[in-house]
């Protein structure tokens, strides 16, 4: 039987209605702006079942925006995330959208950021203020946002878990979680690695380095 937390009994604090509909999109919000990690320019909400019947009712249009912009579950100033977006110069909408296979309340964000680089982040608000990030640009990655994440995308080939696991452990990482998913053997697989420790810049690049690794991110926690 698994442990419960406080938290995720009650929930977290928070401004707002519903613990899903406004401080689960604040937590999507957050967990983009991770992912995304430049300043953005622009942004499409395109929400799914619940989210799109109700966001404007219980605020999670200005949930998602607020934690894009840095907010917190309990930060008054979400009723004006609005406004606060349009003095950074952040372009943003909200459109309806039909998604096959996803929880009731997912929202997929288009951002684009100042580099003109555009993220597509497909993500769930589960409960209690819990999420869970499906894809990042059509990589499936099942993430919660509650460790120092590694993902990668490589090649499904014996032995890149071990060399991987390798660099982790010569700064003694440890890995809390670690979920590898690909579609079919032999093609490109994701690894979603997360530890109890944040990776140094050094081990990053030490990780990309690995020829069958393709691409390769850390994604910090939020609270």
């Amino acid at each position: 039987m698994s442990k419960l937390s406080l938290l995720d009994i009650i929930g977290p604090i928070m401004l707002g209605p519903s613990s899903s509909h406004t401080a689960g999109a604040v937590r999507i919000g957050n967990l983009a702006r991770e992912i995304v990690a430049e300043e953005i320019e622009e942004v499409k909400f395109h929400l799914h079942g619940s989210f799109k019947e109700t966001y404007q009712g219980h605020g999670t249009d200005k949930a998602l925006l607020g934690g894009l912009l840095g907010l917190s579950t309990a930060d008054p100033k979400i009723k004006n995330a609005f406004e606060l977006a349009e003095e950074k110069g952040i372009e943003f909408d909200y459109l309806p959208v039909e998604l096959d296979g996803v929880h009731p309340n997912t929202a997929k964000l288009e951002i684009k950021d100042r580099t003109d680089k555009t993220t597509t982040i497909v993500a769930s608000s589960v409960g209690g203020g819990s999420v869970v990030i499906k894809q990042i640009d059509g990589i499936n990655v099942d993430l919660n946002g509650e460790y120092h994440t590694l993902i990668t995308l490589h090649q499904d080939k014996p032995g890149v878990m071990a060399k991987i696991s390798r660099v982790l452990e010569e700064d003694e990482l440890n890995i809390a979680f670690m979920k590898v998913l690909r579609e079919y053997k032999g093609a490109l697989a994701t690894a979603v690695i997360e530890l109890d420790h944040n990776l140094t810049t050094k081990k990053l690049r030490a990780i990309k380095e690995i020829a069958e690794i393709k691409e390769a991110r850390i994604i910090k926690p939020v609270k």
